[in-house]
């Protein structure tokens, strides 16, 4: 009876810290999308430089937090798991050992998915904030450089301009490289196709010596037709030569 309070003990609080972990996952993934949809939202307005630093601030520390109190989660997570283990190993549970190693394995996949979740979250979080920052970073020096006299303005159009040209030019080449890659898979498939009948052919011959020797007959035609045409070529050829010079 005291190994079953233990096991109904360590189950309800495993289920405990999964709840919570599913919580604060689903938290933490609004965090990362409110992130990015705040700064898109922000990227046209260029006189309000002191609320996007305070909002990004407070988004940056409540990601810290959450990523520390995830992280502990977790860690919580993992020792109950493992005093499950321990327990499955006690000998006086021996006779649910299946049932409990079934419950044990199912609270370790729960644990590995939130685990991959999160850090795949901490990722994502991460490679959003980078990309804004380096965004934020360009788009701060060209409106610098607007900001200058005319001739850096009209610098700063050229630029512009020569940016979209590449991206026009890259996004051809792309296009390029995809109908040249379909190209070449067609060629592979027609030289496959190509292959199979030249082999169901030399199959056919084999099988049938009529048909073998009436391929090796037209071949030896082909042949002699060659030859006489390229003599009468020939013969024309000195002809005319010989004409030419008397």
């Amino acid at each position: 009876q005291l190994f079953g309070l233990q096991s109904f003990y360590l189950r309800k609080q495993a289920r405990q810290l999964e709840n919570e972990l599913d919580l604060k996952l689903v938290s933490f993934s609004k965090l990362c999308t409110s992130y990015s949809s705040s700064r898109d939202g922000r990227r046209g307005d260029s006189n309000s430089d002191t609320t996007p630093l305070l909002n990004n601030s407070t988004q940056d520390r409540m990601f810290e937090t959450m990523s520390v109190e995830i992280e502990q989660l977790l860690a919580k997570l993992t020792g109950v798991n493992d005093k499950m283990a321990e327990y499955t190993s006690t000998p006086g549970v021996t006779s649910l050992n299946a049932a409990l190693m079934h419950t044990l394995q199912r609270h370790r996949d729960i644990l590995q998915d939130y685990t991959h979740e999160s850090h795949k979250t901490k990722a994502n979080f991460l490679a959003i904030r980078e990309r804004e920052d380096l965004l934020g970073s360009v788009r701060k020096d060209i409106e610098t450089y607007k900001s200058g006299s005319g001739v850096n303005n009209r610098r700063t159009e050229l630029f512009l301009k020569e940016h979209e040209h590449l991206r026009n030019s890259d996004r051809l080449m792309d296009d390029t490289i995809s109908i040249a890659m379909a190209t070449k898979e067609n060629m592979t498939s027609q030289r496959g196709l190509l292959k199979s009948i030249h082999s169901r052919v030399n199959t056919l011959a084999n099988r049938f010596p009529a048909i073998n020797n009436l391929i090796q007959r037209i071949n030896l035609r082909k042949r002699r037709d060659s030859l006489i045409l390229g003599a009468v070529i020939g013969v024309c050829t000195i002809l005319l030569l010989l004409y030419a010079f008397h």
